[in-house]
């Protein structure tokens, strides 16, 4: 069941769902509005000439209020919300329309579990044949929260729990890619 913007608030009231800093415009219907950040992550494509699952993925961190993201090109954002959600809440990363009829896409593997912590890293792709200018603090896209039928056995207690600022890949610690001896 996807939550309306009265549940949202009740979680909210409660503590049990926390979204900081949050202004109450941001909350919408059936949805919360989500920033854009100030920190980002570029790939390092100068140091490899392929990426793999294997390892690890190099990248270039930087910081800044606006920035440009050129036509066909793909950066990593941050929020600038922390939020944590309680075992029984899932969360729907989703772009603005808005957003994405300017041709950028936001996605974040598009699924928060239960139990996640931390700022969430937004995948950023340019479709558009235009650059698009980007500022921190500007609502990018939104979180869809929705009651699970009850709380999960096992929450979220990834490589990705309590991240703060743009994350990279974190896949070469996948338990595929450790040594059995």
């Amino acid at each position: 069941m996807i939550l309306s913007d009265k549940s949202i608030k009740k979680y909210l009231e409660s503590g049990e769902l926390l979204i900081e800093p949050l202004e109450p415009r941001q909350i919408q219907p059936a949805s919360v509005d989500i920033r854009l950040g100030h920190n980002f992550l570029r790939l390092d494509e100068n140091n490899f000439g392929t990426m793999t699952m294997t390892d690890e993925i190099e990248y270039t961190r930087f910081e800044c209020d606006e920035l440009i993201i050129p036509s066909g090109s793909f950066l990593l954002a941050t929020t600038m919300e922390y939020i944590r959600l309680p075992n029984n809440l899932t969360a729907f990363v989703e772009g603005r329309s808005s957003i994405g009829r300017m041709g950028l896409f936001i996605q974040n593997a598009g699924w928060v579990d239960p139990g996640f912590e931390g700022e969430i890293t937004l995948e950023l792709y340019n479709a558009n044949r235009l650059p698009i200018r980007l500022e921190a603090g500007r609502r990018i896209c939104q979180l869809v929260f929705a009651a699970m039928d009850d709380e999960a056995e096992n929450p979220y207690c990834g490589k990705y729990q309590k991240q703060r600022s743009a994350v990279g890949s974190r896949i070469c610690l996948d338990a595929e890619n450790q040594r059995k001896d």
